[in-house]
């Protein structure tokens, strides 16, 4: 397997199109010997960005990560890391979360800490902040720009109004532009990346990192019978995500969808989860599909997925579409 390398939006960054996440597994569902395991097996896959947040897991992935690093001996020209403010890693004073400017550059130096990392390539506002000035937000990612502390910054699940302010503050003021995006994408989510963001992608030349391509595991069919044990809907603290997942509406629907995209993978000689991250690559304003595993097999039956793109002719896409169309968001 070979990595195949995109261009990330209209940014001068390369990344690959998997890459790794450490979201509700790292320093919560997993410890660091299996953590240590999928980032190498990753990064000697041509991996080269791992993406991290200040939340997840209270900031212990962001520890979990940072320490694997530190070790690594990897140069640090060869791989990118990321964290996101907003939600906070500890504490619910006032200031302790959102995107104000004293909260945006505290996470950023804790993250860097965590991270044991001098500068984190992309730093994201992890959601939009109505109670904060936008000006704030972006002036305070400018400055950390011009401090050398990050390199790049964007935005994760922010509407595309809310993107195109933050441009034109960025304009108006001469500050560093937001490049990216990271929004959730897959077969049952859709509309947002697809038709709210079209324009975007031209100008101002919007990057995306989508999540979730498996749709937090619905897209492997281990849930069409509910919860098997030690799965990550099962495990202690995720039973907001469980909820989120398995009680939608719609949500008997996109079940039912499962086998017959399974049917369609069985056919090309693939698996489902491999069919569903190949097809989000197809999506040419896709930048990367970050993967998150728990266990190695699922992290290397993943990096599979690049072989399957081209399996994905013009007639398969119509049948995923014709299955993927009526009950996706």
């Amino acid at each position: 397997m070979n990595m195949q390398y995109r261009q990330l939006g209209k940014s001068g960054l390369k990344v690959g199109a998997l890459s790794f996440g450490a979201w509700v597994t790292f320093g919560k569902q997993i410890g660091d010997p299996v953590a240590r395991k999928l980032l190498h097996t990753a990064y000697d896959a041509g991996v080269n960005f791992f993406d991290n947040a200040e939340s997840y897991a209270d900031g212990q992935a962001e520890v979990v990560m940072g320490a694997i690093l530190k070790k690594s001996g990897w140069r640090r020209t060869s791989y990118m890391v990321s964290s996101k403010v907003f939600f906070g890693a500890k504490g619910d004073r006032p200031n302790e979360d959102g995107l104000s400017r004293k909260h945006v550059v505290e996470a950023c130096h804790e993250a860097l800490a965590r991270l044991q990392v001098d500068y984190l390539d992309l730093y994201y506002c992890h959601r939009p902040d109505p109670s904060v000035p936008v000006e704030e937000t972006c002036r305070a990612m400018h400055d950390l720009i011009v401090q050398g502390k990050v390199l790049y910054w964007g935005t994760s699940e922010w509407g595309a109004a809310q993107i195109e302010a933050a441009h034109a503050v960025c304009d108006r003021l001469l500050l560093h532009h937001p490049v990216v995006e990271q929004p959730q994408y897959n077969l049952f989510h859709r509309s947002r990346v697809e038709r709210e963001y079209a324009h975007l992608y031209l100008s101002p030349g919007l990057g995306t990192t989508i999540w979730s391509p498996l749709a937090s595991g619905l897209l492997t069919g281990k849930y069409n019978k509910g919860v098997p044990k030690g799965a990550r809907l099962d495990t202690p603290g995720m039973e907001w995500l469980r909820e989120e997942i398995l009680k939608k509406p719609g949500v008997e629907a996109r079940l039912a969808a499962v086998p017959r995209f399974a049917a369609i993978a069985k056919g090309l000689g693939t698996s489902l989860p491999c069919l569903a991250i190949a097809w989000c690559l197809k999506n040419p304003n896709i930048g990367t599909v970050i993967l998150g595993a728990s266990k190695l097999e699922q992290l290397e039956e993943n990096l599979g997925a690049l072989e399957v793109v081209e399996k994905l002719t013009p007639q398969v896409m119509r049948d995923i579409d014709a299955i993927s169309g009526p009950v996706a968001e």
